[in-house]
């Protein structure tokens, strides 16, 4: 057997490493907490990897502290199993786990991404369930802060265990850390992910809070306007959030509900949401007609926009302030529409320049050949006589179609207008 297991242990070296590495977890779980401590030291002096460190704090305290591994089942059943084996009171098993966490909040690496998020915030709500000293939660909270865009909902989502809060959630905390957390990213210069998703965090957690009656508006408008406003790339989740707190606060007067909408930028409205939003009876008048205001100044920019092109091109609206979505067939025909009928008027505007100056340039040749003196006749009834002929010839043209502009020549331009010129007898008078 002895022979078999050298052989197997030979064969496998990685299984072996990784077989000691566990029993070497499940040991140093077995000891009390300052031997662990010492032996925490020991490996950090011989230059470990503050990951690694990180990983062997982790699996310590989740054997110790079962709330700490975030598996729900088993928490359930180490708790059961603990509590039927320990014959310690209550109290005496309440100062362990403050001691405890004291104790792993001190040994945790200085390095940011050495401890994962998650396990800080599971961290903390221990923390504040047993009431550790002030230090150790301000601690923890600095150490959340720096990686927030790492945060799950699920976790952050900390019960309140403080008697003069009135909420079920502990908003005011979630505050500090989004705060902490937008000072140090405008302080690191970071780039705009993580700030963009921290504001998706935010949102989903004010959707969750807003169902609290015991919310006021005033912790509400904190959390969301902890956030600068290019934090958001759309304010639809924002927009659920506040329409969430609308239903679950029908007393709120119309001051209140004007100080709510003034958090959302109607711009950043989807049409999706600015369609509820038009027919939401929960939203003050003002708010409404922003938004529709808005939906109508996106259409008109976007027909401008369109109108400059041809109907094949479609450049990148990105530099414009457009629905981020593809539009319908219906919309696209409708466009199509508008940019022919403004393509029409312009040819139309083009033909009738051309055909007035085509006369004014016949009227001056003839001024040249002594046809007629050009004292005589009034400029502005000249001109009056010119415009009537050429609208009613350009109209003539434009009823045979966009070909018929193509059509046009100064030769056939001259024929089709004198038609229209004045009798012969009427210029035998004026001379």
């Amino acid at each position: 057997m002895k022979r078999a297991t050298q052989q197997d242990s030979a064969t496998s070296p990685g299984k072996t490493s990784q077989f000691a590495a566990d029993c070497w977890f499940d040991d140093a779980c077995i000891l009390n907490m300052d031997y662990f401590v010492k032996t925490l030291a020991g490996i950090k002096a011989k230059g470990v990897r503050p990951d690694l460190i990180g990983s062997i704090i982790a699996h310590y305290a989740s054997k110790w502290l079962p709330e700490l591994s975030g598996d729900n089942a088993y928490c359930e059943r180490e708790s059961l199993t603990n509590f039927e084996e320990s014959p310690e009171s209550v109290t005496a098993s309440w100062m362990k786990k403050r001691f405890f966490v004291e104790t792993l909040v001190g040994v945790l690496p200085p390095e940011k991404d050495s401890i994962p998020c998650n396990f800080l915030l599971r961290l903390l709500r221990t923390a504040n369930m047993v009431g550790v000293e002030p230090t150790f939660r301000a601690e923890l909270e600095k150490r959340i802060s720096w990686q927030l865009d790492q945060a799950s909902l699920k976790e952050l989502m900390i019960p309140s265990f403080s008697h003069t809060c009135g909420t079920l959630l502990d908003v005011e905390l979630v505050t500090r850390l989004v705060k902490r957390f937008v000072n140090w990213d405008e302080a690191a210069k970071n780039g705009a992910a993580a700030l963009i998703k921290v504001a998706k965090l935010v949102d989903s957690y004010l959707a969750e809070a807003a169902v609290d009656a015991n919310l006021s508006l005033s912790e509400f408008d904190d959390l969301a306007s902890a956030l600068p406003s290019h934090a958001r790339a759309i304010d639809d989740g924002l927009y659920r959030a506040i329409d969430t707190y609308l239903k679950a606060h029908p007393a709120l007067t119309k001051r209140e509900r004007k100080i709510l909408c003034r958090l959302i930028d109607s711009r950043k409205l989807s049409p999706e949401a600015s369609i509820h939003a038009a027919q939401n009876e929960r939203l003050p008048v003002r708010a409404v007609i922003q938004v529709l205001f808005s939906e109508q100044t996106k259409l008109s920019r976007h027909i401008d926009w369109s109108g400059s092109f041809s109907g094949n091109r479609s450049p990148n609206p990105a530099g414009l302030d457009l629905p981020g979505r593809c539009f319908s067939k219906r919309e696209m025909n409708y466009q199509q529409m508008e940019i022919k009928k403004l393509r029409e008027d312009v040819m139309r505007l083009q033909g009738q320049c051309h055909a007035m100056q085509m006369q004014m340039e016949r009227m001056v040749e003839k001024k040249k050949l002594g046809f007629f003196k050009w004292k005589k006749l009034g400029l502005v009834s000249t001109l009056k006589s010119v415009s009537t002929v050429t609208v009613e010839k350009i109209e003539e043209v434009d009823g045979e179609g966009e070909a018929g502009f193509g059509s046009l020549t100064p030769v056939n331009m001259k024929t089709k207008l004198m038609k229209g010129r004045t009798p012969p007898k009427w210029r035998k008078s004026m001379s």
